[in-house]
């Protein structure tokens, strides 16, 4: 039978994909259903759905109250201001940027806070959806606490949400954490003390990291960190090392860190209690033990950073510690059931958080495939790893270290031997099985010496690395011990790295692209009807038939990417900066800028248009062209070219000419050693092309460039036409680079999308270019957080007055602007395609 705790409990985890992806989850939940409805029963399967409604009733409210709260907070917010505000510290300090950090230089935190009262820039700071506005804050001091009153002084925006349609929804963040602004502390002073359990365990966390700092080796303090208060803050380096390793897991906190500490402290606590002879005759210790780990556990896991894998781990801990004080023996898969069911209870979008997926899919694939994976690798192995995290009530939690402590118990014969190699890498490679799905959702690779790397790293790490590393939090009072357990912890941390970093270099991985929602329903529907099947035979079955499926919907997706017969233009949203998209009748497709901006913390190439490549299936972009040298449209060009094949480069080629910085030098250069061409407007000028069944003119810089003209004024200015159908990109131009677009074109700069120039500032988009161009849809790449102004009230009201739809970045995330060569199409990310508006014959407007 399927357990119906753990099908109302995933089912109550799935309301989340329900809220965000409604049509693919509703079509695997009945596919589920209509596998297991007999081995499940009908009353399971229907508290099952009932379970899914509700958590997709309680996840759809949680992201349109989110909506309303970053409405709030972009009202209140735009332009960016410095505010003098009051607030409360709602979360753990973490560290970051230590690796950039200077000598010398004092650790900053990032911090949650509730702004409770204040100004910014002259307006008053109102509560934002009958709620205190909450804000992460960055350069806050590391010894604040939950609870700690502040008075700040801060550069404050709204958080920018990157809306760009085919890509995660990022309100899920807001409405799990109710974070709608950001910004970077100025000064701080706390005005009062936090007294609350959390404020004790941040002062603990304190004193721990500080401990780590003056006692670990230097290159093993950020390792250090994350193994024992989750903070993630990693060099990009060691980052980039761990992530295409397969090694990352090693530094999260998780159910091996549980084990070691909580049942650790248990097996101390059971041991004093049977020795006191009243307490031992009167009551059973193994109780009173079970009894004082299930807080223990959650202590722990909150001092450990509170991430989703560590609280799951604490509520599959705390079950079956309650299993044993009712006098039960604790059951693997329904301790699961049971954290599953109460995370999904206490946050309907408690599938959005990626540490707890990655949690569940492991512990999933060590409960499930580590026995017929031992079973298959090692004859006569009956899954030992299991039978020991069996032993220590909390099933598939402990990994690598079970299985080496079961296999070292072995005999030297061969086949023990055999056994002590094959039966870790049963379970790692159970648990990576288990992830794969969610990894390759959140990676465009899987690593292929993954496997290797763990069976190497993870003995070293969970058996020496781990308990060293912890024991070494609790023996300031010892000061010789401590050195020696911070010397033997940094050593195995630096042993893991090389292993993980070795392991990166070689850079063999799979490339593989992004599941889409239809993908995941066939393969849950295909594992259930796995788990339904009686026979041997009719399981294979199953699976095969899922695989077919897959790749059924593979193509299906790669044809929806490339898309034929079509121009579709997508301006997406990165920020204040430009990157445009196009979609090629043919198939082809190009790429004009990739955003970016100086000293910006985000590189919208990675995190914008590298994922949108990849869901969409494109290896290759035909042209891509820079319009002009400027940072907020090539700094996520090196990102974007990385991954994908180049057809061709086409730049100005100012930025040589006068020098554009490291990045642009380095784009240039990287991609010349690889034999893209880079074409200049020379070559351009006047000589329209075909590029995969549409023609592109190059309109400006022509013929050739300006020298005595700004870069913006450079810009290049593309037509893209197809059919009667054209859309006019003009980078960053301003009046000057449009007064002799009119002057030299006239009526036949006619289009029916406009890329209003330089991101809708009143030194662009003139009445005389209006008139010319007469677009029915306009579109305005600019960021929430911008302080420039943009986009000029004078330029909407112009557009406005001349009746052209208008969408701005900013408000409603990216456009999707396509054609049949005949009629028009436009819509925004979740809003179904409309008809554009008619082109006006011309646009009256004042011109002087």
């Amino acid at each position: 039978m399927i357990d119906p705790v753990l099908l109302f409990a995933l089912a109550l985890a799935a309301g989340a994909p329900l809220a965000l992806s409604p049509l693919p989850t509703a079509l695997g939940a009945a596919l589920v259903a209509a596998a297991l409805h007999r081995r499940a029963g009908r009353a399971a399967v229907a508290a099952a759905a009932t379970a899914l409604v509700v958590g997709g009733l309680r996840a759809r409210a949680l992201l349109d109250d989110a909506g309303g709260l970053y409405g709030a907070a972009v009202a209140q917010l735009q332009p960016p201001a410095r505010c003098e505000v009051t607030g409360v510290v709602l979360s753990s300090p973490v560290v970051v940027g230590a690796a950039q950090r200077a000598e010398g230089e004092a650790p900053a935190a990032r911090v949650d806070v509730a702004l409770e009262g204040g100004a910014c820039g002259g307006r008053t700071l109102l509560y934002g959806y009958g709620a205190p506005l909450r804000a992460r804050l960055y350069g806050a001091p590391v010894d604040l606490a939950r609870g700690d009153r502040l008075e700040i002084l801060v550069d404050l925006a709204p958080i920018h949400l990157f809306r760009n349609e085919g890509l995660r929804d990022a309100t899920a963040a807001i409405a799990r954490s109710g974070v709608v602004a950001s910004g970077t502390i100025v000064d701080a002073r706390r005005t009062a003390e936090g007294r609350s359990i959390g404020a004790a365990i941040d002062r603990a966390r304190a004193f721990v990291r500080g401990r780590i700092e003056a006692t670990f080796h230097p290159g093993a303090t950020a390792l250090g960190r994350a193994l024992v208060l989750g903070e993630t803050d990693l060099a990009p380096e060691d980052e980039a090392a761990f992530r295409d390793s397969g090694l990352a897991h090693l530094l999260a906190v998780s159910g091996t860190h549980l084990i070691l500490a909580v049942a650790g402290f248990a097996a101390l606590l059971r041991a004093v209690l049977v020795r006191v002879g009243p307490i031992a005759a009167r009551w059973d210790a193994g109780r009173i033990t079970a009894a004082v780990c299930v807080p223990a556990a959650w202590l722990y896991a909150d001092f450990a950073g509170g991430g989703g894998s560590a609280m799951r781990a604490a509520a599959m801990l705390s079950a079956a510690m309650c299993a044993r004080l009712l006098g039960l023996r604790p059951v693997g898969v329904r301790s699961f059931a049971l954290s599953i069911a109460g995370a999904a209870a206490v946050d309907p979008l408690i599938a959005c958080d990626l540490s707890f997926g990655l949690s569940a899919a492991a512990t999933a694939g060590l409960l499930w495939l580590q026995r017929p994976l031992a079973a298959l690798l090692v004859p006569g192995e009956r899954g030992g790893a299991r039978a020991a995290d069996d032993a220590l009530g909390l099933p598939g939690a402990s990994s690598a270290a079970a299985s080496w402590s079961s296999a070292s118990s072995a005999s030297s014969s061969p086949r023990a031997l055999a056994r002590k190699v094959l039966a870790p890498l049963a379970t790692t490679l159970a648990a990576m099985f288990g992830c794969a799905p969610l990894l390759l959702m959140n990676g465009a690779t899987f690593p292929l010496l993954g496997v290797a790397a763990n069976v190497v790293a993870a003995p070293i790490g969970e058996l020496a690395a781990l308990p060293f590393c912890l024991a070494h939090a609790v023996l300031s009072w010892a000061p010789p011990v401590e050195r020696g357990c911070a010397l033997v912890g940094s050593g195995a941390l630096l042993a893991v790295r090389a292993v993980a970093r070795a392991s990166a270099e070689t850079g063999v991985v799979l490339r593989l692209p992004e599941p889409t929602g239809a993908q995941l329903a066939a393969l849950a529907a295909a594992i259930a009807l796995a788990c339904a099947a009686e026979r041997r035979a009719r399981r294979a079955a199953a699976l095969a038939a899922g695989a077919a499926a897959w790749l059924l919907l593979e193509l299906v997706a790669a044809r929806a990417g490339a898309p034929r017969g079509v121009l579709r233009v997508n301006v997406l949203d990165v920020g204040q900066g430009d990157a445009i998209l196009i979609d090629l009748p043919e198939g082809g497709a190009m790429l004009v800028d990739a955003g970016g901006f100086v000293g910006g913390p985000v590189d919208p190439g990675a995190r914008v248009i590298r994922p949108l490549l990849r869901a969409r299936r494109r290896a290759r972009l035909d042209a891509v062209v820079l319009s002009h040298p400027h940072p907020d449209h090539f700094g996520g060009l090196p990102a974007v070219v990385e991954g994908v094949e180049v057809g061709e480069l086409w730049d100005t080629g100012q930025g040589e000419a006068e020098g554009a910085g490291p990045v642009y030098a380095g784009l240039l250069a990287g991609l010349r050693r690889r034999g893209v061409p880079v074409v200049r407007p020379a070559s351009l000028c006047g000589r329209p092309r075909v590029l995969s069944g549409a023609t592109i003119e190059v309109l400006a810089p022509c013929p050739e460039l300006h020298p005595d003209r700004s870069a913006n004024d450079n810009s290049f200015v593309l037509r893209i036409t197809y059919g009667a159908r054209s859309a006019l990109l003009v980078g960053d131009a301003e009046h000057e680079e449009e007064a002799a677009l009119v002057a030299r074109y006239g009526a036949a700069l006619r289009a029916d999308l406009l890329k209003v120039g330089h991101h809708g500032s009143r030194t662009s988009t003139g009445p005389e270019l209006l008139a010319a161009v007469s677009p029915s849809v306009a579109a305005v790449s600019c960021g929430v957080r911008n302080r420039f102004g943009h986009p000029s009230a004078e330029v909407i009201s112009r557009l406005s007055a001349g009746g052209v739809a208008i969408a701005r970045m900013d408000r409603g995330g990216a456009l999707m602007w396509e054609t049949d060569g005949r009629e028009v199409r436009w819509a925004r990310p979740g809003e179904p395609p409309r008809p554009a508006p008619d082109r006006p014959a011309s646009l009256r407007l004042d011109v002087p």
